[in-house]
């Protein structure tokens, strides 16, 4: 079921439905206490009653905060609040899935390269 506008999770206020995919809905919201948008990845009420689900959910979460690169941004996890989520930074632009449908990325875009940047065996 999707979540209002304006619509309180802890320090988060809904803003607006983003999309949805196997594993949850995603919003755009304010983290009121860090004074920032954010996005947050809802795991569904049914489904956080199913401890199967509840585990993949934070399995993702601990997963994506294990890498390390400045383009994957993981800041908080909350089981505790009325739905369990997952907080990140905000980033306009583009869907991942619709750029890599337009065509392969360049390497040196991939790996946020500029153009000019000299790197040995490139």
């Amino acid at each position: 079921m999707p979540i209002s506008p304006n619509t309180r999770l802890g320090q988060y206020s809904i803003i607006s439905k983003i999309g949805e995919g196997g594993m949850g809905e995603v919003y755009r919201a304010r983290d009121t206490t860090l004074n920032r948008e954010v996005t947050i990845k809802l795991l569904p009420a049914e489904a956080s009653n199913n401890p199967d689900r509840l585990k993949r959910f934070e399995q993702e979460a601990r997963a994506t905060s294990a890498l390390n690169h400045p383009n994957i941004l993981l800041s908080t996890i909350s089981v505790q609040i009325v739905v369990p989520l997952i907080s990140s930074l905000l980033l306009e632009g583009e869907e991942l899935r619709d750029r890599l449908n337009a065509g392969q990325i360049p390497i040196r875009t991939a790996m946020g390269l500029p153009e000019f940047c000299s790197v040995a065996g490139w």
